[in-house]
């Protein structure tokens, strides 16, 4: 049985198109393919579909059928604005603070006086310099290589949104880090190296759930799986947590701003651990919605906790 349907603008209500010729079975990504054949000029990764006029934008791999969509209902189609790949703003987000941070660390005469260039650096500095450059490292090389992106864009925005936050973040923390007249930890070697502990632990965490979030996704796929834990013990935080990435990625940054004792890093902390903690609680009623049998121990980020 055919469906038959009127595509209306989300924001004007306008009249834009007639759909026939599709089945309930058909899948919002064919109708998206079907739009840009009648709007070529139209790059397709600008279009999205919601079936009510204030409602969510549906998924690509959603059929009409799942999304409620009657056999004579309606579409209302939004153009998303300008797209840039996910690729290309994570690298942008990434290189920047790498690149900032070391600006600060190897050319200290140009932000602090040509005094600066003189002066030699404690050996925390240069353990958080490293700590910083392996972070940052670390993200620009999955990216590249272990990252697998369910969509291929965002709005172009975002690039400039998510740089003046990363690339600030990097300057504020790199101008108090690397100051002539930093302090030391009141606590010495102990807290140094504590707080590095924790640092090299959690960055460890990280890497090692990231590679399990990509091996649940064939490549060039858009399939969906409950993460679990696997043989490596850094996973086993997926018993207690959806996003145990998040977790880690926190707990680094907290290593870091105790292995530094610098306000400005524990400020970057809070930031993130609030942001990260927004992302945490959609993905985690992403999963309840999705998977009847999701485990319910789980917590967003923290166990138990939040």
């Amino acid at each position: 049985m055919e469906v038959q349907l009127r595509v209306r603008d989300a924001k004007s209500n306008k009249p834009l198109a007639e759909i026939k010729g599709f089945k309930p079975t058909s899948t919002i990504r064919d109708i998206k393919l079907w739009y840009h054949q009648l709007n070529p000029k139209l790059d397709i990764n600008r279009i999205s579909f919601k079936a009510e006029q204030r409602g969510k934008t549906l998924k690509d791999d959603q059929t009409l059928l799942n999304a409620g969509v009657s056999f004579n209902g309606e579409l209302f189609f939004k153009d998303l604005g300008p797209q840039v790949g996910w690729t290309t703003v994570f690298l942008t987000e990434y290189a920047g603070p790498l690149v900032v941070y070391l600006l600060f660390y190897i050319r200290p005469s140009c932000i602090y006086g040509p005094a600066a260039a003189n002066q030699a650096y404690s050996r925390v500095v240069n353990i958080a310099a490293g700590c910083w450059t392996f972070h940052y490292g670390k993200r620009l090389f999955e990216t590249i290589f272990i990252h697998r992106f369910s969509n291929a864009t965002m709005p172009i925005m975002n690039i400039f949104k998510n740089s003046i936050y990363y690339w600030g973040f990097a300057a504020f923390v790199a101008y108090f880090n690397n100051h002539p007249l930093y302090t030391l930890p009141k606590f010495g070697d102990r807290q140094i190296y504590g707080g590095l502990a924790l640092f090299v632990f959690a960055e460890l965490g990280n890497f090692s759930v990231h590679l399990a979030l990509r091996n649940l996704r064939p490549a060039g796929s858009r399939v969906r799986k409950i993460p679990y834990p696997t043989l490596n013990p850094f996973t086993w935080l997926f018993k207690f947590t959806s996003c145990p990435n998040y977790t880690y990625e926190v707990m680094a940054w907290v290593g870091f701003s105790v292995m530094t004792q610098s306000l400005p890093a524990a400020i970057f902390t809070l930031a993130g651990f609030y942001q990260m903690a927004v992302w945490a609680q959609g993905k985690h009623r992403n999963y309840l919605a999705e998977f009847r049998n999701y485990p319910k121990i789980r917590t967003p980020i923290l166990p138990f906790l939040l």
